[in-house]
């Protein structure tokens, strides 16, 4: 392990990694300091460029839009309370209130320091975590796998809206989507109407741009949002003693969003609002926050970072996209013939090392290109942002045809980006769709496994010989009850007057 660690550490400090790391931080941080821009669109238009780059150089590049982007919308949270990401609306409350008292400039201090620091240590905790956790998947068997991999599905669709039982059927929906083409068990055609473009199954770019870029885009034209006036940096920058009274309320939000990241479903929107809510019920003055908190902004920050890192725990090691940001890294991994799980580690262990070590080097950069550029992108959010739309749909369909140089792939584009339409309308999320697709192939080898495991007696195989998939099929919907019953409880307590 210490020749993989080693090797990785020297493949991540290649000039190349670091140069399209830095890139991507630049990149990610200008989208998401676009109002009505999210890491999400970000993520979706420029994952083809990474199709093009070694994994070691592509992969990191779409870590630092990652990062980036999630610090980039505290900018238009803060100067014009408007989120440019979900993550960033825990920050708003008190952003905007110290940028309306002048002190814009130390708010975007605290939220970039915050970031950086609840996002390193939540890497060194998932660095130091997801060897042994890999090591104890490495012991399972087909039972178990499809045992987890459904046990993640239920998760997701408790944990992602309201009403499970939309999730329940978009996730239906990207199972049977995941059938189409050729059965990988007994080579048979699958709903494939009879046309040949469809046997080899629904190709995953044009699906994740359509659903996750075109909706955003749609939302932005609809919002007609007008030119804002120029805002400008004003006030003290951060201090020591600033900073160090918010460190507890940091190392707080840090552990809760390292625990809400290591959860598939849940995502930094739900971090933030858990480590602000929990910032404001340690305070000896609650009363403050909402009223232009330097640790409102800190708590909220520090935990939607923490975020990022433990994701990369179910997605390494079971290949489980955490949100729907590491699904889209999920695509990348696999479009570069990485495919996570058990064998990666095995396979490419210095690669999965060099990973890790680059979102740790990306806080670094963070740290050093958003210190640098604040005043840079605090004028972006003048932007009137239908001036950029253009631009986001022609990277879309160029992203999606230079891939494959594949007309067809245009038009599955233009259906999911539809579909992706619709369905926000309805308020469906399409994210559990997503993760059925994404999943589906693998649930179903390992279930076609199983059943040839159990030679026909399924029960009495569990009973006797697979106790340990019993128990987690069997624990399977309690867990994912209870979870939707407390994030409802949850969401509803921080929604209520007074929070």
């Amino acid at each position: 392990m210490i020749e993989q660690f080693t090797q990785g550490f020297a493949m991540a400090m290649r000039l190349d990694t670091v140069t399209m790391m830095s890139f991507g931080l630049f990149a990610g941080m200008l989208v998401g300091a676009l109002p009505g821009f999210t890491t999400l669109m970000a993520m979706a238009i420029l994952l083809p460029i990474s199709f093009f780059l070694d994994p070691i150089v592509g992969i990191p590049f779409l870590l630092g839009i990652y990062k980036g982007g999630i610090f980039g919308g505290s900018v238009p949270a803060i100067l014009i309370s408007m989120p440019g990401t979900g993550a960033s609306v825990a920050t708003s409350r008190d952003g905007y209130k110290l940028t309306q008292k002048g002190q814009s400039r130390k708010a975007l201090d605290m939220a970039l320091v915050a970031s950086v620091i609840g996002d390193t240590a939540s890497d060194i905790f998932t660095i130091a975590m997801i060897f042994p956790i890999a090591f104890l998947v490495m012991q399972f068997g087909p039972p178990e796998l499809f045992a987890v991999l459904l046990m993640s599905l239920v998760v997701i669709s408790a944990t992602s809206g309201a009403n499970p039982l939309k999730s329940l059927m978009m996730i239906m929906l990207g199972l049977w989507l995941s059938f189409i083409g050729t059965d990988p068990l007994g080579g048979v055609e699958r709903f494939t109407f009879g046309s040949f473009d469809l046997k080899s199954g629904i190709p995953l770019l044009p699906m994740l741009i359509g659903v996750f870029a075109l909706p955003e885009v749609a939302s932005v034209v609809i919002r007609n949002e007008k030119a804002r006036k120029l805002t400008s940096l004003v006030g003290e920058r951060m201090n020591w003693p600033d900073l160090r009274r918010c460190l507890p309320t940091i190392g707080r939000s840090t552990v809760i969003g390292t625990a809400v990241g290591i959860v598939p479903g849940l995502g930094q929107i739900v971090a933030a609002m858990m480590g602000y809510s929990a910032a404001k019920n340690a305070s000896k003055h609650p009363e403050t926050f909402g009223e232009g908190e330097l640790e409102g902004v800190a708590a909220a920050e520090a935990a939607n970072n923490a975020v990022n890192g433990p994701t990369m725990v179910p997605l390494l090691t079971l290949g489980i996209p955490g949100d729907n940001v590491t699904a889209i890294l999920l695509g990348a991994f696999v479009a570069q013939g990485l495919r996570p799980g058990p064998q990666l580690f095995e396979e490419q262990g210095a690669t999965v090392f060099a990973i890790l070590v680059a979102m740790v080097i990306a806080n670094l950069l963070f740290l050093v290109i958003g210190y640098l550029s604040i005043p840079f992108f605090s004028k972006l959010v003048t932007i009137k942002t239908s001036v950029l739309i253009p631009l986001v749909i022609m990277f879309a369909f160029a992203g999606t045809y230079v891939y494959r140089s594949d007309p067809v792939d245009l038009l599955m584009l233009v259906v999911f980006g539809i579909f992706g339409i619709i369905a926000r309308a309805a308020r469906f999320d399409v994210m559990p769709m997503v993760m059925g697709f994404i999943l589906g192939p693998s649930m179903e080898y390992a279930f076609g496994q199983t059943m040839a495991m159990a030679g026909g007696d399924a029960t009495g195989f569990f009973l006797t010989e697979r106790i340990g998939a019993l128990c987690i099929l069997l624990a399977t919907p309690v867990i994912g009850f209870l979870l939707w019953k407390r994030l409802n409880a949850k969401s509803a307590s921080i929604g209520a007057p007074g929070h």
